[in-house]
C-alpha cells in the first residue's frame, strides 16, 4: 500500500478521482423493478450562467441526498441539465452582434436563431462542466436541454392538450411590457420595487364650463394622452352633478366623458381618476365595462404613438418631462408630491415595465390551480421549512392567467398557424378559434377551408412553458417510457424560495394536468447566500466570492462542508473567504489521520473485534460511533443537512483524533485491538462523511480498501449502527475526558508551560472503580501534564492551588513552581479590576436605563442581557482563581 503524501493536495486528488466515477459509471442509473427508486431533477442552470454561490449551495445540498440515497441502497438518479433561458439567451447573442454593429433583424429569424445555437455548443456547458468540478454525481449520460428534440415535442403536446381543453386561449389584455426586451413578461417576471416617485396633480377642464375642472392624479403623466373617460364613485357628493358630463383632455383636446364606478376609491387622490385603458389593468376593466376607447400611445420600445405631433417618437420618459412642462406653461398642473409606490421591473434587465394593451397568448389556471392546492393541503407534497407552505398556498390561491407568449426569437415557436381566409371570415361571425390551426406538427392546408396559404405565430412561449414540464419531460413524456413509469414522480425537489411561483407551483400543476400524479414528494427550500454583513452577492456591491477560486484555493470539499454547516434549514448562508479554512483544516486533519493509521496498522483489517477483546477506550469510541452513526443518518433523512455535516466533524475531530487516537497511541504497535477498531472506525466514519466531503472520503477509502467492501465508497452501504452498548466504557472515558478537559483549561488559564508537570488531586467519588483505574490515570496524568495524581478525601487548598469542577466531582491543581503564583495573581487582578469590572457595570448601567430597555430592538437588549451574564460568570470564576492563589 503506497504511503499518502505528508499533505492533503485537493487539486492532486479530486479531478483524477472525478474521472474515476465518470469511467466507472457510478452516477448512471437504469430502471430495475426489484430496487425503490430515488428521483431528483435538478433545476437546470441557464445555459447563460455560471456557477455562482447559489448554484454550489444547491447542488451541494442535492449532491449530499443523491450520495446518501445511493449509499443506503435505493436507485438513485439525478437528472441533470440546462435551460434555453429565452430573454437571457436572446440577449447576450444580441450583445455579440451589437459588437459587430449588426441587429438581429439585420440577419433574419432564421440566421439568428443558427448563430444562437453556435453559441450555445460553443458556451452552453460552461455551467455542467463546473458543476462536474463540484462533484455533482448526475446521471451526465441524461443530461438534457429544454430545446432538445424530446422536451419540444413535450411542449407542443401540452400546448395542445391545454387548447383543446379550452385552458390557452388568446386575447386583447393588459400585460407587462418590457421596452428593452421588447416582449411581454408573466407578472412573475415583472417583479414590483418600492420607487421613490412623484404623484403629480393636473386639471381637465369640463367642456361645457372651461373655467371649472376637475383635478386627476397620476404617476405616469405621459400616459393621459391616451386617456378616454374620467371616472369617480357614484356616491362621491363632490361629483354626482358632474357625472354624465364630459371635460376637454389636456394637450390633445378630446373630450372625455365623466362615468361612474364603484370601483374607485373616493379616499384616493381627489376622489377623480383619468382611465387609460390600455395602459393600466383596473382602467382596462373600467373601459370594457363602460364601452370606452382603447388607445394604445406606446410603441415596442416604449416610444409614443397615436398622440399629437410634439410628442410623436419621443421616449416616455422624454415625453413625461415635455407633457409637465406643457402642463404648467398652461397653468394646468395643480401640484407635484413626493409619492413611495411599488414599481414593476423586468427580472432580466430591470428595466421600468410598462403595462400595455397586447394580443397574447394565456393559459387559464384556476383549473390548474385546484389539485395542486389540494396536494399540499393534504400532505401529498410538504414543503421543509414547513413556512414556504403558506406562502405557495396564499399565490396558488389568488392565482391570474399565465401570459405565455414572448414577442423573441429565441425559443419554443407557438404551435399555431393562421389561415388569413378564415380570420376574415370570422370577423363577420365572430368565432374566436376559427382561423387558427393549433397542431404537433406544421400542418399543410387549412382542416376548415383548404387553403394552402397559412403563416404560424411569430411569438415563441414562456421560458418557463417547458421548464414547467422538466421533470416528466425528461424522462420521456409524452411516450410512456420506462424511465417515466419508474422514476416518476420523481422524489425530492430542492431550490430557492425566488422560484417557488415561477417553476415550483406550476411544475405541480403540470403534474397534474398531464400525468394526473405529483411530481415529487418534498420541496427543499434553501436560504439566500449572502456575505458577512446580510447583504445579497452581487456584482454591483463587489462582493461576490467565485466557487471555482474558492475550489482552486482550498478544495471542493472544504466549499461543500463551509455552504452546508454555514446555514441552518431554510435560513440564508453568510459566508466570507475566511470560512472555507474551516473545511480546508477538516480535510488536512482526516488526511493526517489517515495516514498515522496506515502507517500504525498497516496489516490490520478494517472490523471491530469481540468487546472482550477490546480495550475500555475502543469500546468508549465504538459506541460513540454508533450515536455518531444514528445522529447523523437523522438528520440527513430530516434534511438537517448542517446538522448532519457538523455531527460527522465533532465525531471525526474530536471523539476520533484529539481522544481516541491519543488514547491509544502509545500502545498502538502492542494492541491488535485497537488496530483493528482504528481502521474500523475510520471507514465507517469515511462513509458517514462521503455524502458532504465526496472526494477526501473516496481517496482514503481507496488507500484503505477494506475487505469484502466495493472499490468506491461511493457505492458502499451506508453505515449503521452496530447496536452493542457500552456503557460503563461510556462513563469511565467521559469522566476521564472531563477531568483532562478541566486541568487543560487551567494550565491554559494561567499560561503554564508545555513541559511543566502540575501534581493534581481528585475527590475519591469522582474516580471509576478500581478495576478500571490503572489505564484511565496513565492516560490522563500523559494527556494532561500531570505529574502526581493524587486520589483521596478533598483536603484544603494550599497557596496556589486552583479548584477544578467537573460532572460528579471535584479536584485540585497545584501549580507550585510551575509558574510565579504572584505575577500571575497580579495579572487576573488587573484583569478584574481594569477590564471586567468596568464592562459589567457599563453594561449592568444600560441595562438599568429604562429608556434603554424600552426603545432599543430587543434582540440588542438580549445582547446586553448575555453580556451582562458572561462578564458575571467570568468574574467569579477569576474571584475564585485569586483565593486560591
Amino acid at each position: 500500500m503506497p504511503e499518502l503524501p505528508p499533505r492533503y493536495n485537493p487539486l492532486d486528488v479530486e479531478e483524477p478521482l472525478l474521472a474515476q466515477w465518470n469511467d466507472a459509471g457510478l452516477f448512471h442509473a437504469e430502471p430495475d423493478p426489484k430496487r425503490a427508486p430515488y428521483t431528483i431533477v435538478i433545476p437546470p442552470p441557464n445555459i447563460t450562467g455560471i456557477l455562482h454561490m447559489g448554484h454550489a449551495l444547491n447542488n451541494t445540498i442535492q449532491d449530499i441526498l443523491i450520495r446518501f440515497k445511493r449509499m443506503q441502497g435505493f436507485n438513485a438518479l439525478w437528472v441533470p441539465g440546462t435551460d434555453h433561458a429565452g430573454i437571457a439567451t436572446q440577449n447576450v447573442v444580441e450583445k455579440s452582434l451589437a459588437k459587430e454593429g449588426k441587429r438581429r433583424q439585420d440577419l433574419g429569424r432564421e440566421a439568428f436563431l443558427q448563430r444562437v445555437w453556435q453559441w450555445r455548443e460553443q458556451y452552453g456547458s460552461t455551467i455542467i462542466n463546473q458543476l462536474k468540478r463540484l462533484g455533482a454525481s448526475c446521471d451526465w449520460q441524461r443530461t438534457r436541454f429544454t430545446m432538445d428534440d424530446g422536451l419540444s415535442q413535450a411542449v407542443t403536446e401540452v400546448f395542445l392538450r391545454l387548447y383543446n381543453a379550452g385552458l390557452v386561449y388568446r386575447g386583447n389584455y393588459i400585460i407587462n411590457w418590457c421596452p428593452r426586451c421588447q416582449t411581454a413578461l408573466a407578472d412573475e417576471e415583472a417583479p414590483r420595487k418600492e420607487t421613490h416617485g412623484k404623484l403629480y396633480h393636473f386639471r381637465y377642464p369640463l367642456s361645457d364650463t372651461p373655467d371649472r375642472s376637475i383635478v386627476v392624479a397620476t404617476t405616469r403623466p405621459e400616459t393621459m394622452l391616451g386617456d378616454t373617460a374620467v371616472a369617480v364613485h357614484p356616491k362621491d357628493p363632490r361629483y354626482i352633478s358632474l357625472i354624465g358630463k364630459t371635460v376637454r383632455l389636456p394637450l390633445v383636446g378630446r373630450e372625455l366623458p365623466i362615468i361612474a364606478d364603484e370601483a374607485v376609491d373616493p379616499e384616493f387622490g381627489t376622489g377623480a381618476v383619468k382611465v387609460t385603458p390600455a395602459h393600466d389593468p383596473v382602467d382596462f376593466q373600467l373601459g370594457k365595462k363602460h364601452g370606452l376607447e382603447f388607445i394604445n400611445v406606446m410603441t415596442d420600445d416604449g416610444r409614443m404613438t397615436n398622440v399629437p405631433q410634439p410628442y410623436a417618437g419621443l421616449d416616455r420618459f422624454v415625453c413625461r418631462k415635455r407633457v409637465l412642462e406643457d402642463l404648467e406653461r398652461q397653468e394646468l398642473l395643480e401640484n407635484t408630491t413626493e409619492h413611495l409606490h411599488n414599481v414593476g421591473h423586468c427580472y432580466r434587465c430591470d428595466t421600468v415595465v410598462e403595462p400595455r394593451l397586447s394580443l397574447q397568448w394565456f393559459v387559464r389556471m384556476k383549473p390548474l390551480a385546484e389539485p395542486a392546492i389540494q396536494a399540499v393541503k393534504d400532505g401529498t407534497i410538504t414543503f421543509i421549512p414547513p413556512r414556504w407552505t403558506k406562502v405557495y398556498l396564499n399565490w396558488m390561491e389568488n392565482i391570474q392567467d399565465w401570459c405565455i407568449s414572448r414577442q423573441i426569437w429565441w425559443g419554443h415557436r407557438i404551435p399555431v398557424w393562421y389561415c388569413d381566409a378564415c380570420l376574415k371570415e370570422a370577423e363577420a361571425a365572430p368565432d374566436p378559434r376559427r382561423g387558427i390551426i393549433v397542431s404537433t406538427t406544421a400542418p399543410e392546408r387549412c382542416p376548415a377551408c383548404g387553403a394552402a396559404a397559412l403563416r404560424q405565430d411569430e411569438d415563441v412561449l414562456d421560458t418557463w412553458f417547458s421548464s414547467w414540464l422538466w421533470p416528466f419531460s425528461t424522462l420521456g413524456w409524452p411516450n410512456n417510457t420506462e424511465e417515466l413509469r419508474y422514476f416518476y414522480p420523481t422524489t425530492t425537489l430542492v431550490t430557492a424560495p425566488e422560484i417557488i411561483f415561477f417553476w415550483v407551483a406550476r411544475m405541480i400543476m403540470a403534474g397534474y394536468v398531464c400525468l394526473g400524479k405529483p411530481p415529487f414528494t418534498t420541496v427543499y427550500i434553501h436560504g439566500t447566500v449572502r456575505d458577512l454583513t446580510g447583504r445579497k452577492m452581487s456584482k454591483s456591491l463587489g462582493n461576490i466570492i467565485d466557487p471555482l477560486e474558492i475550489i482552486r484555493q482550498f478544495g471542493a470539499d472544504a466549499l461543500r462542508y463551509t455552504l452546508v454547516t454555514s446555514t441552518a434549514v431554510g435560513t440564508d448562508v453568510f459566508i466570507s473567504d475566511e470560512k472555507f479554512v474551516v473545511g480546508r483544516n477538516f480535510a488536512n486533519k482526516l488526511w493526517n489521520a489517515a495516514r498515522f493509521i496506515l502507517q500504525a496498522a498497516p496489516e490490520a483489517a478494517a472490523g471491530a473485534p469481540p468487546a472482550e477483546q477490546c480495550s475500555v477506550f475502543d469500546r468508549w469510541i465504538l459506541q460513540e460511533l454508533d450515536t455518531a452513526i444514528r445522529d447523523t443518518t437523522a438528520a440527513l433523512e430530516r434534511c438537517h443537512f448542517d446538522e448532519a455535516a457538523s455531527r460527522a466533524y465533532e465525531f471525526l475531530w474530536h471523539q476520533f483524533c484529539d481522544w481516541y487516537i491519543e488514547f491509544v497511541k502509545p500502545s498502538i504497535a502492542s494492541t491488535p485491538s485497537s488496530q483493528h477498531v482504528l481502521k474500523h472506525v475510520l471507514e465507517q466514519a469515511l462513509r458517514l462523511l462521503h455524502p458532504v466531503m465526496p472526494f477526501i472520503s473516496e481517496a482514503l477509502w481507496q488507500q484503505l480498501q477494506p475487505i469484502n467492501s466495493p472499490r468506491f465508497l461511493m457505492v458502499a452501504p451506508w453505515p449503521v449502527p452496530r447496536g452493542e452498548r457500552h456503557e460503563e466504557a461510556s462513563r469511565q472515558v467521559g469522566w476521564v475526558i472531563q477531568v483532562i478537559t478541566a486541568i487543560r483549561s487551567v494550565r491554559a488559564e494561567f499560561r503554564v508551560p508545555a513541559a511543566a508537570r502540575v501534581d493534581v488531586t481528585l475527590s475519591t467519588q469522582a474516580t471509576p472503580h478500581a478495576a478500571a483505574w490503572q489505564p484511565l490515570a496513565e492516560q490522563l496524568t500523559r494527556l494532561a501534564g500531570v505529574k502526581t495524581l493524587h486520589v483521596g478525601p478533598a483536603t484544603g487548598s494550599a497557596r496556589g492551588s486552583v479548584p477544578i469542577l467537573f460532572d460528579g466531582g471535584s479536584g485540585l491543581i497545584h501549580l507550585g513552581d510551575a509558574i510565579d503564583i504572584e505575577q500571575a495573581r497580579q495579572v487576573k487582578q488587573r484583569e478584574l479590576a481594569e477590564e471586567l469590572q468596568p464592562r459589567l457595570a457599563a453594561v449592568e448601567a444600560r441595562l438599568g436605563n429604562e429608556a434603554f430597555t424600552k426603545s432599543a430592538p430587543p434582540e440588542i437588549v438580549q445582547q446586553e442581557r448575555e453580556k451582562q451574564a458572561t462578564l458575571t460568570q467570568r468574574i467569579a470564576t477569576l474571584e475564585s482563581y485569586l483565593h486560591a492563589l
